[in-house]
């Protein structure tokens, strides 16, 4: 392969930034209409961003407009340091997170949609300010790139490279031949999704700027929340919780099977191997914690039986029990209860779901469950080759029969995942975290899921960590959600040869 062509890639950049700086601006209303003196950072940060972005745009006209592979992985990778790192303006400039670690910190977690957080009292925080936060999550979920995807050819410029880098999931499914039109689509899904849960929460009960808050982190799996109990803040409007529960199953679903089921091809959902593995996945957990939820407030079942006001818990412990569920299977990290409070098989059973991950196309983080799947069907076809091994047995997958090459890939991709989490829980250790919250903290950050084990529990945060600490999950953050090899690659000494 020849040499980069960096004026394309610093074009892309100057684009991102530029978008990104626009975004800020929708931020300034909200702390204008709040009379906040955070105003004016925001604004300020979304005019630096907007100049730097027109700077690296303008003076950086390429030759070709053709981008290449190495291009592509670049462009992702750098892209998503250049949203961090205009990102954390607003946080900056206005005083809210006046630390460039915590800033950092906050900012990538928020565009990783984990949703780890440093803050200890959301509530104090600025409207606006609390808006961007949540902004970065909605920016981050479809991934911005997607969103450029869609107006690069008024640019000259094509965009498969950047699909194929970007698109979460070990494939990237089109749903339409012009890779353009996909990523539109993708989009206005995306907006209805959003705009859907923002008007059912507030007809729910919530107020307007919490809606949209709550709408934008979970169609986006983020789990940001305007409240400093999360979503538990609602405990008392179950139908709140239910309708965020519902939207973050939709959220972690491939977004493919969305767009088939809203031009009603609902068949092909159910069709999905991994739609069926996820969606009684979720129910069959869900099942398991509610029984635990219940035997852990009255571990005697004549109890239980004797006593209705016992039995009107059940809902209650279905209901925190599918939430969590659903939460951490999707990654998005938002809070009811805190399960490892429960017992230590509950905390258990959390901390392997920690390693699931929602489907594939979809807005989550983790391994995913599409990978499982192959994974599985491949080690049950090895047990059979040791029985029969002249035998010619492929996988199949969706009826269909699953190259080699996609097979090594997946495996691959988990290896390296579980021993980057590994090598990553021992660095953890290193920077002061005990053993508990170590595993923890890799875990959620490396997944994108946001509340863990330990000291970072679903009631505690992330901002004891030391500033070494925070800086290395925020490249866990970063790998993660990109998928590990769009990060990794450029750290070989092959990617950066000539030919």
């Amino acid at each position: 392969m020849g040499s980069l062509n960096t004026k394309i890639i610093y074009r892309f950049l100057g684009i991102t930034a530029a978008l990104n700086g626009l975004f800020m601006f929708i931020a300034f209303p909200f702390s204008v209409f709040n009379d906040e003196e955070a105003k004016w950072g925001i604004l300020n940060a979304g005019i630096i961003t907007v100049f730097i972005g027109l700077l690296l745009y303008f003076f950086n006209k390429p030759d070709s407009t053709n981008i290449q592979k190495k291009e592509g992985y670049l462009i992702v990778t750098l892209g998503w340091l250049t949203l961090s790192i205009t990102g954390m303006l607003p946080y900056l400039l206005s005083g809210a997170i006046p630390s460039v670690t915590d800033a950092f910190f906050e900012t990538i977690s928020g565009y990783s949609t984990t949703g780890s957080s440093i803050l200890t009292d959301i509530e104090a925080m600025p409207k606006g300010i609390l808006f961007w936060r949540s902004a970065t999550h909605w920016i981050g979920g479809m991934g911005i790139i997607v969103l450029t995807i869609a107006i690069l050819p008024l640019l000259g410029i094509g965009g498969m490279q950047l699909f194929m880098a970007e698109a979460p999931g070990p494939s990237a499914d089109k749903l339409h031949p012009r890779i353009t039109d996909t990523a539109k689509r993708l989009y206005l899904i995306y907006v209805t999704l959003t705009f859907a849960q923002f008007f059912l929460l507030k007809i729910a009960g919530m107020t307007w700027f919490d809606a949209i808050n709550h709408a934008m982190a979970t169609v986006s799996t983020g789990g940001f929340s305007t409240k400093a109990d999360s979503v538990a803040f609602y405990n008392g409007q179950p139908l709140i919780q239910y309708i965020i529960i519902a939207f973050m199953f939709i959220a972690g679903t491939n977004f493919v099977l969305t767009y088939f089921a809203l031009k009603g091809k609902v068949r092909k959902v159910f069709e999905s191997e991994e739609f069926k593995y996820y969606f009684f996945g979720i129910v069959t957990v869900t099942a398991i914690i509610s029984v635990i939820i219940i035997f852990f407030q009255d571990p005697n079942l004549e109890t239980i039986l004797a006593h209705p006001e016992v039995l009107g818990k059940t809902e209650s412990a279905f209901r925190h029990a599918l939430f969590m569920v659903t939460s951490v299977v999707t990654t998005t990290g938002f809070v009811t209860a805190d399960f490892t409070m429960w017992n230590f098989f509950a905390t258990g059973i959390f901390f392997a779901l920690f390693f699931t991950g929602g489907s594939a196309g979809s807005t989550s983080g983790g391994v995913k469950v599409v990978r499982h799947i192959v994974m599985l069907k491949n080690s049950f076809l090895e047990f059979k080759k040791a029985l029969h091994p002249n035998a010619i047995i492929p996988v199949r997958y969706d009826g269909k029969t699953v190259s080699q090459t996609i097979v090594f890939n997946i495996l691959s991709f988990f290896i390296i995942y579980m021993l980057i989490f590994i090598i990553a829980s021992v660095i953890l250790t290193l920077f002061g975290l005990d053993f508990m919250s170590a595993l923890g903290a890799a875990a959620s950050s490396l997944g994108n899921i946001g509340p863990a084990i330990g000291s970072v529990s679903p009631i505690d945060n992330f901002s004891h960590l030391s500033i070494a600490a925070k800086w290395f999950c925020s490249f866990l953050m970063l790998i993660g959600r990109l998928e590990l090899f769009t990060v990794l690659i450029l750290f070989t000494p092959f990617f950066w040869r000539k030919n």
